[in-house]
C-alpha cells in the first residue's frame, strides 16, 4: 500500500504529519529524509482502516508516546470494550515525558495545605482531581511556555530515553504522539529539528501548524482541560513558543548541543540521529 495513495489518511486519528516532508516544503531545503520521522495526536481511536494505514501505508516501525500514567488510565477506560489500544506490528516506547523530576518540580511550587491535598487525593486514588490542583494553582499560571522551559530542566532523562529510541536506526519509521500531538510532542521534536540544524522559521511553522490540525475536537479538549483545572488557551500554539525554548537553551545550556550532551545525549547518539534523518 502507497502512503501517496492517501489524500486524507486518517479518519480518526488527528494532527499527524511527516515531519521531514513539512519542514522541507516550509524552508528547510530539502534537508530531511521523508518518511522517517511522523507526530500526531493520540491515536486511541483510530479505525481499522487508519491502523491500516499506518502499518501498510505509513509502514511505521515504532511509537513514542509520551503520556503520562493518568492518561494510560483514561485511555484504557475509554477503550475496555473496544479494539485492543496496541497494533501486533508495532513496537512501543512509552515515556512519560513529564515524569518523576517533573512531577516534583511543580509539586514544590504548591503551597503547604495544597501539597497535603494533593498527597491525600493521589493516595485515596483520586488522579484527576489531584492533578486539577497542580493545574489551577502551578501549570495555568506557568503557561505553556514556562512549562516548556519547565520541561527543559526537569526532564532531562526521559528525553535521553526518547532521543536513543531515534539514535537506532532499527526503529525508524518512528511516530512521536501525546494526547495533542501539539505540547509534549511539539518539544520534543523542536529539540529534534534544532540539534539538525533546521531553520527556525520552518520550526516554528511545524510547531503552530498544530493549531489548525486540532480545530475538530477543540470544544472536547477544552472541557478535558477544564477537569485539570487548565483554561482554554492551552488549546493554542504561542507563536512565540519555539523561540523561547531556543533562546532559554542557548542561555542557559550554551547551545542544543551542548543541552543534550548534558543531559547525556553524547554526539555520537546525536550524529546517529542526523545519520537516520538527513538527506
Amino acid at each position: 500500500m502507497n502512503k501517496a495513495a492517501f489524500k486524507r489518511p486518517f479518519d480518526l486519528i488527528l494532527n499527524f504529519r511527516d515531519v521531514g516532508q513539512f519542514v522541507n516544503q516550509h524552508g528547510a531545503s530539502s534537508q530531511l529524509q521523508e518518511g522517517r520521522l511522523y507526530r500526531s495526536a493520540r491515536p486511541d481511536h483510530a479505525s481499522l482502516q487508519d491502523r491500516r494505514v499506518l502499518v501498510e501505508g505509513y509502514r511505521i516501525v515504532s511509537i513514542i508516546d509520551l503520556r503520562s500514567k493518568t492518561e494510560h488510565i483514561r485511555k484504557a477506560i475509554d477503550k475496555a470494550a473496544g479494539e485492543a489500544l496496541k497494533m501486533a506490528q508495532i513496537q512501543y516506547h512509552e515515556i512519560n515525558l513529564n515524569g518523576g523530576a517533573f512531577e516534583r518540580a511543580l509539586l514544590w511550587k504548591l503551597n503547604w495545605s495544597s501539597l497535603t491535598k494533593f498527597i491525600s487525593l493521589m493516595v485515596t486514588g483520586y488522579r484527576t482531581e489531584a492533578i486539577g490542583i497542580l493545574g489551577r494553582e502551578v501549570m495555568q499560571p506557568r503557561g505553556l511556555v514556562g512549562l516548556g522551559i519547565d520541561s527543559i530542566d526537569a526532564c532531562g532523562s526521559e528525553l535521553r530515553q526518547i532521543f536513543e529510541v531515534l539514535a537506532d536506526s532499527r526503529n525508524y519509521p518512528i511516530m512521536v504522539h501525546c494526547t495533542q500531538g501539539k505540547d509534549r510532542t511539539g518539544l520534543v521534536i523542536i529539540l529534534v529539528l534544532l540539534m539538525l540544524g533546521i531553520p527556525l522559521d520552518a520550526i516554528v511553522a511545524d510547531y503552530m501548524a498544530s493549531e489548525d490540525e486540532l480545530k475538530p475536537e477543540l470544544q472536547s479538549r477544552i472541557k478535558e482541560l477544564g477537569e485539570i483545572g487548565l483554561m482554554e488557551d492551552f488549546t493554542s500554539c504561542p507563536r512565540t513558543f519555539v523561540a523561547e525554548m531556543y533562546e532559554y537553551i542557548n542561555k542557559e545550556y550554551g547551545s542544543t548541543q551542548g543541552y543534550l550532551q548534558r543531559i547525556g545525549v553524547h554526539e555520537a547518539m546525536q550524529q546517529s540521529i542526523r545519520d537516520n534523518m538527513m538527506g
